[in-house]
């Protein structure tokens, strides 16, 4: 009977031991794919904050009369008075 117990009880541990070691696995498995989105959700933001600095700097560029001026020309072909633009069909 003594012996049975001593089985039983060494296979308990060795179930036990098992088990924690499936647990702690499984455990680490989550806390890298933790950390793996953590590394993309920062690049993300880092990303946003860079494109945010440039919507900026393009929106102050939006008020100045240099930009103004570049568009009026670009888009509607609005030039001064008596300003000559060449157009050059050669190329």
């Amino acid at each position: 009977m003594k012996k049975n117990k001593k089985i039983y009880s060494i296979i308990l541990f060795v179930v036990i031991g098992i088990y924690a070691i499936i647990t702690l696995v499984n455990q680490q498995q989550t806390l890298n794919q933790y950390n793996q989105e953590n590394k993309d959700l920062t690049a993300k933001i880092q990303e946003q904050k860079t494109k945010n600095e440039q919507l900026a700097k393009k929106k102050e560029d939006v008020d100045s009369l240099e930009f103004i001026e570049q568009m009026a020309r670009e888009k509607l072909d609005m030039y001064y008075p008596n300003e000559r633009v060449y157009i050059d069909e050669g190329i």
